[in-house]
């Protein structure tokens, strides 16, 4: 079963990395990414770009209209994600427990819903 592991950063914690602590985070992802590589369990991540960088798109009566981030006051923000694939609840948890930003935020694991054409 595929699930998503969203990585949310704290916006009171955001950005106060040292520079050898973020050099070390990403190297951390690196090395994450390629042990779920060999295990056969990553599909993709995916680092994202700050909030500020956003666009909020909505269409409402036929009127497409964009929103510039941030959109929302929040305290925390989606700031990166993994796609993977195991056998279950059990092993995903394990796998998103593991994934290095969880040390500074927070990941929701959610399973993927798969969706198909009504007859």
């Amino acid at each position: 079963m595929r699930y998503i592991c969203l990585i949310y950063n704290s916006a009171d914690t955001d950005g106060t990395l040292t520079p050898d602590e973020t050099d070390d985070l990403i190297k951390a992802h690196f090395a994450f990414d390629e042990e779920l590589r060999r295990e056969g369990i990553l599909i993709h991540s995916d680092a994202l770009e700050m909030p500020d960088k956003a666009t909020v798109l909505r269409v409402r009566n036929s009127a497409l209209s964009a929103t510039d981030g941030p959109y929302v006051e929040t305290k925390e923000h989606l700031a990166g994600f993994y796609v993977i694939e195991a056998p279950d609840i059990a092993k995903a948890k394990e796998v998103a427990g593991r994934i290095p930003s969880a040390r500074f935020g927070a990941v929701e694991l959610r399973p993927v819903r798969t969706l198909t054409l009504p007859d």
